[in-house]
């Protein structure tokens, strides 16, 4: 059913503690005490739903420290962001499409279980092969050719020349995968709404009420997202596979794997940390997330601004700190 959202207003100027994810042609918001998704409907009309998740308080205190708290908000914001994306695409029509080769509800739901399992698979061995093993084997090969070629073992031995050409590499396919989905028009949608969702959170932090006029003038550049979250995790990666010693290919990888919810967590604080404060540090970690949002944020258009307020509105804690936010150059 779905629900007619009025303007808000907002304080002055606050520092806001919601986030938030783009879906198929729609939004979802998730604030410190609601879970919300705005989808627009085949119908044309905006279905909101809230989403039960774990709030903070219910964590075991483990899952609260710094660090640890990291991989704890990557694996919820994984499982959360999956459902809701699985809900909108049923919203917004795309179920259709599976019913004409599923010809019962029994069938379309094995039909999709066998679909999450393989995507769910092939991903994790991409993943794996692309960002992990090829890195690691290409260098072996680059220096072993290099090495033969001058009759020295100086590129075998570097280990700050194996991580960074490791980092560099992870960081190129990345950006290779994100030029080639963005080719996809369903995918610009999304990157759309995630445009969006930036602009609606800025709207919110700089005080302003929530309209489709002040909304569509904010920028789509956010330094507390989920794609600069990965930029650091890859430049942190960088920084890890400096570190390790190891040259043996498979046993690289091991480490690396072992090492990643360290990764993780480390690049899951410096995120809150720039979302947090302003100044010379949280900008320069910032400036290659913000760079790679070109890619992976578009110009919305009206339609899905509405989305975005439908969704943001209902999750709006009432008693959100208020905090003049400062541009220190300082450190």
């Amino acid at each position: 059913m779905s629900k007619k959202i009025r303007p808000a207003a907002c304080p002055a100027a606050i520092k806001a503690s919601i986030g938030g994810q783009a879906l198929i042609e729609g939004i979802m918001m998730r604030g410190p005490k609601k879970t919300v998704m705005a989808v627009r409907h085949v119908s044309g009309e905006i279905v909101t739903e809230e989403c039960t998740v774990a709030q903070q308080g219910e964590r075991p205190r483990f899952w609260k420290m710094p660090l640890f708290r990291g991989m704890y908000g990557m694996v919820e914001s994984l499982r959360i962001g999956y459902k809701c994306l699985m809900r909108s695409a049923e919203l917004a029509g795309l179920e259709e499409e599976t019913k004409e080769v599923a010809k019962d509800e029994k069938s379309q739901k094995l039909l999709m279980s066998v679909l999450m399992v393989i995507s769910t698979v092939l991903g994790v061995v991409l993943a794996l092969g692309l960002f992990m093993y090829l890195p690691s084997l290409l260098y072996k090969w680059l220096a072993g050719a290099i090495d033969g070629a001058t009759g020295n073992t100086f590129w075998a031995d570097s280990a700050v020349l194996r991580g960074v050409f490791e980092g560099i590499l992870r960081l190129v396919l990345f950006l290779l995968y994100l030029i080639a989905v963005t080719m996809m028009k369903d995918i610009r949608r999304v990157f759309m709404y995630h445009g969006a969702e930036h602009k609606t959170i800025f709207c919110y932090e700089h005080g302003e009420e929530l309209t489709v006029e002040n909304i569509r003038r904010q920028s789509r550049f956010h330094p507390r997202c989920g794609t600069s979250f990965l930029v650091l995790t890859l430049l942190i990666g960088m920084i890890v596979s400096i570190c390790i010693q190891i040259k043996t290919v498979w046993l690289r990888v091991v480490i690396k794997l072992a090492l990643l919810p360290l990764t993780v967590g480390v690049g899951y604080e410096l995120i809150k940390l720039a979302g947090r404060k302003d100044n010379r540090f949280t900008r320069i970690i910032s400036a290659p997330g913000l760079w790679i949002q070109r890619l992976t944020t578009k110009e919305p258009d009206d339609s899905m601004i509405e989305c975005a307020i439908a969704a943001f509105v209902p999750v709006i804690p009432e008693e959100e700190t208020q905090e003049e936010v400062t541009n220190n150059d300082g450190n």
